[in-house]
C-alpha cells in the first residue's frame, strides 16, 4: 500500500469516527482541518525521505559509472604497459561496473518517475486542504443556520398546543378584573367619604357653571337680541334663577 493510499484510509477512518461522534459542527470540522494538516505533514516527511532514497540512488549510479571508467583507463594503461593479463582483469572490472551503473540508472529513473508521482499526489493533498479550509466557514455558517432552524422548529411544535398564549390570556383577563375591583373600590371610598350635602351642591354648582358661560358667551357675541345689555350677571345660584333674571330685565326695558 503506498503512503497516499495509506493516508487516504486513515483520514476516511478519522473523518468517519468524528462524523459519528458529532455534537458540534464547527469543533468538527476545525478537527477534521487540524488532522489533515497533521497528515499532511506526515505525507511531507515520507515524501521528502523517497527524494532523498532517489537522489542517494542517482549518486550511487553516478559514482558506479565513474568506478567502470577507472577500470577502462586501468586497462589502457595495462595494455600500454603490455600487461595483457592486467588489461583482461581490468575490463572484466570495467564489465562489471557497468553493468552495476546500469542497472542503478534504471532504478534512478522508475525511483524518480514514483517520486514525482508522490510530489503531485501531495501537491493535491495540500490544494485539497486549502479547499477544505475556504469551504469550513460556509460550512460553519450553513450549520449554525440549520441548527437555528431546527430550534425554531421545536420551539413552535412545543408552542403548538396554545398552552402559553392561553395562559397569557388569563393573566390578562385576571389583570383587567384587578383593575376594576380597584376602580369600584375607589368609587366607593369616595361616595361614602366626607360630607355627603355638600357633594350634593357642589355637584349642583358645577352642573349651573355651563348655563352661565353660555349666557356670557352668546352676549359677547351679541346674539341675546336687541336690549339684552351689557355682560350677563355672575349669580351663585342655579341656572334657572339665572336665566329668570335675564327675561325679568327684558321686560323692564320694554316698559
Amino acid at each position: 500500500m503506498g503512503i497516499f493510499d495509506r493516508l487516504s484510509t486513515l483520514l476516511r477512518s478519522n473523518i468517519n469516527d468524528l462524523i459519528s461522534r458529532a455534537e458540534n459542527p464547527e469543533k468538527m470540522l476545525n478537527q477534521l482541518i487540524t488532522d489533515m494538516k497533521g497528515q499532511l505533514a506526515k505525507a511531507k516527511q515520507q515524501v521528502a525521505s523517497a527524494i532523498a532514497d532517489e537522489k542517494k540512488l542517482q549518486a550511487d549510479a553516478e559514482a558506479m559509472r565513474k568506478q567502470a571508467e577507472d577500470w577502462e583507463r586501468r586497462a589502457m594503461l595495462a595494455v600500454q604497459e603490455g600487461r595483457d593479463d592486467l588489461a583482461k582483469q581490468a575490463l572484466m572490472r570495467y564489465n562489471e561496473a557497468m553493468q552495476g551503473a546500469q542497472q542503478l540508472h534504471e532504478t534512478w529513473v522508475k525511483h524518480k518517475a514514483e517520486t514525482e508521482n508522490l510530489k503531485g499526489s501531495l501537491r493535491s493533498l495540500n490544494d485539497k486542504i486549502e479547499e477544505a479550509k475556504r469551504k469550513k466557514n460556509i460550512l460553519i455558517a450553513r450549520a449554525r443556520r440549520a441548527e437555528a432552524q431546527q430550534r425554531i422548529q421545536e420551539t413552535m411544535s412545543g408552542m403548538s398546543d396554545k398552552s402559553a398564549f392561553e395562559s397569557f390570556e388569563r393573566m390578562t383577563e385576571k389583570i383587567e378584573q384587578q383593575e376594576r375591583k380597584a376602580i369600584a373600590a375607589a368609587e366607593l371610598q369616595n361616595e361614602f367619604e366626607g360630607d355627603s350635602l355638600a357633594q350634593q351642591f357642589q355637584a349642583l354648582e358645577y352642573k349651573g357653571a355651563p348655563d352661565q358661560q353660555l349666557l356670557e358667551l352668546k352676549a359677547k357675541m351679541g346674539v341675546l337680541g336687541a336690549g339684552s345689555g351689557g355682560p350677563a350677571k355672575q349669580i351663585g345660584k342655579g341656572a334657572g334663577e339665572t336665566v329668570e333674571a335675564e327675561v325679568v330685565e327684558d321686560e323692564d326695558e320694554k316698559k
